[in-house]
């Protein structure tokens, strides 16, 4: 049977790893856009991320645009290939087998 990643396989992980994945290469998100697609609180949001980067798969900016503090995520390489790793596990165990039930 194949693995599922633990980290990303939870509801509101899966989400946010999905939304990062769809950015171009090099693109980051600001935290508020982020938190207003994905419908999260900042707090649900912040402890979610902190997960993700704690494994390696975001990368977490804190900056200033101006005076006004600004957070940016990204996924890292390693978040990427976790995810596709995790959409063909989720494929293979939604293929058909050749396999016959067994009796």
């Amino acid at each position: 049977m194949t693995e599922l990643d633990p980290v990303i396989h939870a509801q509101a992980r899966l989400r946010v790893v999905a939304s990062l994945s769809a950015l171009g290469e090099g693109d980051q998100a600001a935290f508020p856009w982020l938190q207003e697609i994905l419908g999260m609180t900042a707090g649900n949001l912040s402890v979610h991320l902190r997960k993700l980067e704690d494994a390696g798969y975001v990368a977490v900016t804190k900056t200033h645009r101006g005076r006004t503090p600004t957070t940016l995520i990204a996924l890292t390489r390693r978040g990427q290939l976790a995810f596709e790793e995790y959409t063909a596990a989720i494929h293979a165990l939604l293929t058909p087998t050749d396999k016959k039930e067994p009796t």
